[in-house]
This record gives C-alpha cells, sequence and structure tokens, in this order.
C-alpha cells in the first residue's frame, strides 16, 4: 500500500501514550496538550476511529487525566513498563485487533515513549502521525528535538485540526457539524 500521507479515518487509530495525572502535572504545556489529547479522542469516537490508550507505571504516574477517563476506550488503557509502547505484547495485541495501517499519536513524554514507539512502529511498516500540539516534555528543548529526529526518521508531524479535517475529508455533512462545533469549543492559546 502506497502512503498517502494524510490521516485517513478507515485506515487509522488514534494511540494516547501516558497522558496520566502525575506525570502532566509536571508538564508545562499540560492544559493544551491534553485539550488536544481529549479533542483528539472525542472526534475519534464521533468518526469511528479506534482508540488505543496506555498508561505507563501507573503505580508511580496515576491513572489517565481526568480529562480522557471516559474517552478511553472499554477494557482500559494498557498498563506498561516499557517505555517504547510496540515493546508491550498487550499493547501489540490491541493495535493489531484495530487492523489500522495508519497510526496517529498523543502523548507524554515526545522524547521518551513518544518517539521510541512512533519509530518502533514505523519500522514495522506503519504509517505514524504524531500530533506536535498533543504531545510534550517536560523540556520545550526534548520536544523539540525529538519532533525533529522524527521527522527525520520518516514519522509525519502535524497538528490535530489538520488530522481532524484530514479524517473528516469533507464538509456540509452532518458529521462535519458535529466535529466543527467541538473543533470550535477548543480554547485559543495564550
Amino acid at each position: 500500500m502506497a502512503e498517502r500521507l494524510t490521516v485517513t479515518r478507515s485506515a487509522a487509530v488514534l494511540v494516547l501514550i501516558d497522558l496520566q495525572e502525575k506525570l502532566a502535572a509536571v508538564m508545562p504545556s499540560r492544559a493544551g496538550v491534553v485539550e488536544a489529547g481529549a479533542l483528539l479522542a472525542k472526534v475519534a469516537r464521533e468518526l469511528g476511529i479506534p482508540i488505543v490508550a496506555t498508561r505507563q507505571y501507573p503505580q508511580g504516574l496515576g491513572d489517565v487525566v481526568p480529562e480522557l477517563i471516559g474517552l478511553v476506550p472499554e477494557g482500559g488503557p494498557v498498563d506498561k513498563v516499557t517505555f517504547c509502547c510496540a515493546d508491550e505484547p498487550t499493547f501489540c495485541d490491541r493495535l493489531a485487533d484495530t487492523g489500522k495501517q495508519q497510526v496517529v499519536i498523543a502523548g507524554m513524554e515526545t522524547h521518551i515513549c513518544v518517539t521510541q514507539t512512533a519509530l518502533a512502529l514505523a519500522a514495522a511498516g506503519h504509517e505514524v502521525f504524531v500530533v506536535a500540539d498533543a504531545t510534550c516534555s517536560r523540556r520545550e528543548e526534548d520536544h523539540a528535538v525529538a519532533l525533529d529526529r522524527m521527522r527525520a526518521a520518516g514519522v509525519i508531524v502535524t497538528t490535530a485540526e489538520a488530522v481532524i479535517y484530514e479524517a473528516l475529508g469533507r464538509a456540509g455533512t452532518p458529521e462535519f457539524a458535529r466535529v466543527l462545533q467541538l473543533v470550535k469549543g477548543r480554547k485559543t492559546p495564550e
């Protein structure tokens, strides 16, 4: 299958990596990243895009942030201690069960779990999209360097709204109107 380089709802799965309470609490860009992750999850549900969520060492880093609790699919998040989600068999099983080739990633921390997962999934033949405004690191330099590194490796770096409108594909439909309301509800960054 040739790479299309845009998100297609029939081919995509949303992966939410480690958007957890205690981890989020130390992120300078917590509010915007959590909001973008929640928006992506709401739109994914509206468009029938499957979601796989993870939690890194939940005993220490807590549960998924409250804004995402109701958006995590039945069965809950995959608990892991590996940094690369692709090294966790339960994650691989859930991802394989979706049957999707495109992986859209949001999460924390960009330079650790997000990068390791994105690179591994790309190497395994997935089209990987990392959502820049739905990912973060404690230090901005780590986030920026990780995005550059992933771009250099062929991972597509994009934004939440770009993903949403690519997955929608067209205006003038009832689902477009519903998604537009979700997007309009998004806060403007200060």
